[in-house]
């Protein structure tokens, strides 16, 4: 069997999830290549699924929603009747209609859904919710729900998960637009890692705010942490969510 795994990961925290899950569905005779979409457009590279393929497909969960552009470059290939899990990752508060719109485009795109899970990760804005997450004991519990997805598989099982969420899917929310500031030394690091193409490198302390899709990589890219959402804006949207990311949230298998 050849595992593929499909990533976007602006901040790290999806990244680590979708490597938690792939490491316990894997055997040593497995091959695991890992592809990236949160890259640059050029950047971006995408796999050739076969039917005797496990693939799982990882991406995180703004207010709600899957990012449009990671759909939109997932969109550009054909799942061929591989297997595949779906995996949301959240911030501590809810993934909403996350998972369902995943399963949803899988699915029409030729992939054998058996599996869909939802994953928490540090808030890629506000990070002092999930701080530190997917810590040892979520890494503990992604690995147990690898080990279920690689029971079904070995037991021949494509049995579709019943997966929550609403249909039609909740409005998306756009913004926040991080910028510079006057840490910044123009190093272009921001601009070189935008997956959108939101930052101009002749002009790196602005962004295009009609690109930007509020991911927040332009953040974790920068060397001298001069680059953000500005503490006021962070303090409003940390009051916002903070009922709902009172309590510690749990991953959730659905196979």
């Amino acid at each position: 069997m050849n595992l593929k795994l499909i990533l976007f990961s602006p901040t790290g925290g999806t990244r680590r999830v979708g490597e938690a899950l792939a490491d316990a569905i894997r055997t040593e005779s497995d091959n695991c290549e890992t592809f990236e979409l949160c890259a640059s457009a050029e950047a971006v590279r995408l796999p050739t699924f076969t039917a005797n393929d496990m693939t799982i497909i990882a991406m995180p969960v703004f207010a709600g929603r899957v990012p449009s552009l990671a759909i939109e470059r997932l969109r550009q290939t054909e799942g061929n009747n591989a297997r595949c899990a779906v995996v949301a990752v959240y911030g501590n508060r809810a993934y909403d209609d996350a998972l369902i719109e995943m399963h949803d485009v899988a699915a029409s795109l030729g992939f054998r859904v058996i599996a869909a899970i939802g994953a928490v990760a540090e808030h890629s804005i506000v990070r002092a919710y999930g701080h530190g997450r997917p810590d040892a004991d979520d890494i503990r519990e992604l690995q147990s729900f690898g080990r279920h997805i690689a029971k079904k598989i070995a037991n021949g099982d494509d049995t579709p998960p019943s997966t929550p969420g609403n249909r039609p899917y909740r409005k998306p929310v756009y913004g926040p637009y991080p910028k510079a500031n006057r840490r910044c030394d123009a190093c272009g690091a921001c601009a070189n890692g935008c997956p959108a193409g939101a930052i101009d490198k002749d002009n790196i302390k602005t962004v295009d705010k009609q690109k930007c899709i509020s991911c927040m990589k332009c953040v974790a890219a920068c060397p001298k942490g001069a680059r953000g959402v500005g503490s006021l804006l962070r303090f409003i949207i940390a009051r916002k969510i903070r009922k709902g990311c009172a309590t510690r949230k749990r991953s959730e298998l659905f196979a």
